[in-house]
């Protein structure tokens, strides 16, 4: 039960300093392997890849998640985009700048399901909509020429819903 009352501090990139519980760094795999490597210290993790922001995010995220179970890698049974509960779709509407950082840094920081929630969170944003749908959503610029598009449509004709 001590265990779960020690502090561990974080330092986002810009050098902002996080103060949470060792049980809420822990869902990041990256943390928890630090810090038994590590063992007990009064010394903050730095994490050059996460800005302040984001990381405030993240701990938003990793604290209302703490005592969820442990996701393995393997795990596929939560591969659908449609299962996202009430406070996780609304801890995902954020603009889209922000949506690509959580996934880099849930990437970095090894949290699954925060990786797979905005991830899955991203899918929703592109299922049903067409090429020109979603280079709109994205401000994405088609540099294929007419020919070249034409000549993927054919060569992927099979993959459409008709």
């Amino acid at each position: 039960m001590a265990a779960e009352l020690k502090k561990v501090k974080l330092t986002s990139s810009e050098g902002t300093e996080f103060i949470i519980d060792r049980k809420v760094a822990e869902k990041s795999v990256l943390l928890k392997n630090m810090l038994e490597d590590v063992g007990e210290s009064d010394m903050a993790i730095p994490l050059p890849n996460v800005t302040g922001p984001i990381l405030n995010k993240v701990i938003d995220y990793c604290t209302h998640h703490r005592d969820d179970p442990f996701v393995s890698q393997e795990d596929d049974s939560k591969k659908v985009s449609d299962d996202i509960d009430d406070w996780d779709a609304e801890f995902c509407k954020v603009d889209q700048g922000t949506l690509f950082e959580l996934i880099l840094s849930a990437n970095y920081l090894d949290i699954k399901p925060l990786l797979d929630l905005t991830c899955k969170t991203v899918a929703n944003m592109i299922k049903g909509k067409t090429p020109d749908e979603i280079r709109k959503t994205f401000n994405i610029t088609n540099d294929f020429t007419p020919e070249e598009e034409e000549h993927v449509r054919k060569e992927n004709e099979w993959c459409e819903e008709r």
